[in-house]
């Protein structure tokens, strides 16, 4: 009877498998932080995680004006122009803008413009925000050059009139997704770094040599337990986080299934800076410092609890550059907006760019003994 490749493969992935979910240090990174984080924001309900807050400005409003001006200087606004009323509907209803804001001159008038505004509920966590910096602004000019007039403007904005019902963004919309990819972080760098180095370290795979298994499979062995138990937390995660704090599947089963294949991804790419830190590391105690430069600027310019838009000009393409940011932001795309994987091709294009970069490092500086 001959050697099966595949039978010791699989041999390896079931007792890896046993190992890792009775590891107290994977068990932390990939359910308890995470749930932790989901459960503090969950909780908190529906207030939104974002502070610059994207305006769509309707093409016949006129721009001729202080107001506009001083929307424009305004940091916490960014003012969007798109082509056509189609694009700029969808986005609306996507979540991906505040509203549309509408600026009309009344030409003989005692109030010299009148400014009206649109939304959605998928906007519920931005355009109250919004309604203030607009009401702030007109205040604001009309106290400094219009003191003899009641008002610059008058703000016809009337919630129950003025905002769609469609879905609701909450907190957990955009908590639950960084969560996830944390997770994912921690694991694919912390997890493969430590169990490659001690593999190698406690001659585990020097005995896997004496066996007629190729090292490939073992590889795969290993590599195979880490996404599966990874593919389990993830199901963990998003189920939790859609039945028990409404996390919006806007699809459903096919935006649940879209998101596992981001995660897959995600997972593989981490996976490779894990490897890179195992090949590298002389010890064991200088596998954390390793580990935390690759995942702690990750976890806080990724994205995972505020919009990278929050962040100052010079730091966004930072973290634009980040894996993590483009991971984060496909699920967040796919989760609510109810975009489709080839939607999200450009952040994906970006991730499986690193995941070249990473292996092609980590073939260079892997060691098997």
């Amino acid at each position: 009877m001959s050697y099966s490749q595949i039978r010791a493969m699989l041999a390896i992935t079931k007792a890896s498998l046993r190992s890792i979910s009775r590891s107290p240090s994977a068990i932390v990174f990939s359910f308890i932080f995470p749930f932790i984080f989901i459960l503090v924001f969950g909780f908190i309900g529906r207030s939104g995680g974002m502070q610059v807050y994207k305006l769509a400005v309707d093409n016949r409003s006129d721009t001729s004006n202080a107001f506009y001006q001083a929307l424009q200087q305004n940091n916490s606004i960014r003012l969007l122009r798109f082509n056509t009323e189609e694009d700029m509907i969808s986005n609306l209803h996507k979540g991906a803008i505040a509203g549309v804001i509408y600026i009309k001159a009344t030409a003989g008038e005692t109030v010299p413009y009148k400014v009206s505004l649109q939304s959605t509920t998928a906007s519920n966590n931005q355009w109250p925000q919004v309604r203030s910096f607009i009401e702030s602004v007109i205040n604001s000019i009309s106290n400094k050059i219009y003191t003899n007039r009641p008002a610059y403007a008058i703000f016809d904005f009337d919630p129950a009139r003025d905002v769609r019902e469609i879905r609701q963004y909450k907190t957990i919309d955009f908590i639950l997704p960084g969560q996830l990819g944390f997770s994912l972080l921690s694991s694919g760098v912390f997890g493969v770094a430590f169990m490659f180095f001690n593999l190698r370290n406690t001659l585990v795979l020097k005995r896997f040599f004496a066996t007629p298994i190729n090292r490939t499979f073992i590889i795969l062995g290993e590599g195979l337990s880490r996404v599966i138990f990874q593919m389990i937390t993830a199901v963990v995660i998003i189920g939790v986080g859609y039945f028990f704090f409404g996390f919006t599947l806007i699809h459903h089963v096919r935006t649940f299934l879209d998101m596992l294949v981001l995660s897959f991804i995600g997972l593989l790419v981490f996976m490779g800076f894990g490897f890179i830190i195992s090949g590298t590391a002389r010890n064991d105690s200088s596998i954390p410092p390793f580990a935390n430069l690759i995942t702690l600027p990750q976890f806080l310019l990724g994205g995972t609890f505020f919009s990278i838009e929050a962040f100052p000009n010079w730091l966004q393409p930072i973290s634009r550059a980040l894996p993590l940011t483009h991971l984060n932001a496909a699920m967040r795309k796919v989760a609510f907006e109810g975009q489709t994987l080839w939607q999200v091709k450009a952040e994906i294009a970006i991730l499986i760019a690193w995941g070249i970069l990473v292996y092609a490092i980590a073939v260079k500086v892997f060691k098997w003994e």
